[in-house]
């Protein structure tokens, strides 16, 4: 496993992104990530946020339009994580963070699914149970986006330990 990872490692779009120095290498493939995670995560929030009852003047449909963006969203950091794993494959496929992060991303968008099927989509429903519905998907969803973001954030130390 460890002989595919330096294989991947060692490519030249690999070495170009870790190694080139220019602006459009490692620098612009994390901007466009944070901007595709931003993205995502800042309207999935505005949204969670409005499920749990912030905002509440704030029709729930006019939320509807933003599903499009937040898939773009993720959808750019697919491909910018994407090359950022194989910059760094070695040290990312040993970090346990790197895991735990990508169970919890798919774990978040499974629930933004959820939201938009039950709590957008809810026809003929009662009307009670699909508010309590819609504030527990929008709790898990909150929870998932912040083990993401930990996740994310300790992925730089716990390499640091794991290779000292």
């Amino acid at each position: 496993m460890l002989s595919l990872l330096n294989q991947i490692e060692q490519s030249g779009l690999a070495t170009w992104i870790h190694e080139s120095g220019s602006l459009w290498g490692y620098p612009l493939v994390l901007f466009l990530h944070t901007l595709g995670f931003g993205t995502l995560v800042g309207i999935n929030a505005a949204i969670d946020l409005r499920l749990l009852g912030f905002g509440a003047g704030i029709p729930l449909k006019s939320f509807e339009k933003t599903f499009r963006m937040m898939w773009g969203g993720f959808a750019l950091n697919a491909v910018t994580g994407s090359l950022l794993f194989i910059a760094d494959a070695t040290k990312h496929a040993t970090n346990p963070s790197f895991y735990v992060k990508l169970v919890f991303v798919a774990a978040g968008l499974f629930t933004l699914t959820r939201i938009r099927k039950n709590v957008f989509h809810a026809s003929g429903k009662n009307e009670s149970a699909t508010l309590r519905q819609a504030k527990i998907l929008g709790a898990i969803s909150l929870g998932c986006w912040l083990i993401v973001i930990t996740a994310a954030r300790l992925m730089a130390y716990i390499a640091e330990y794991i290779n000292a």
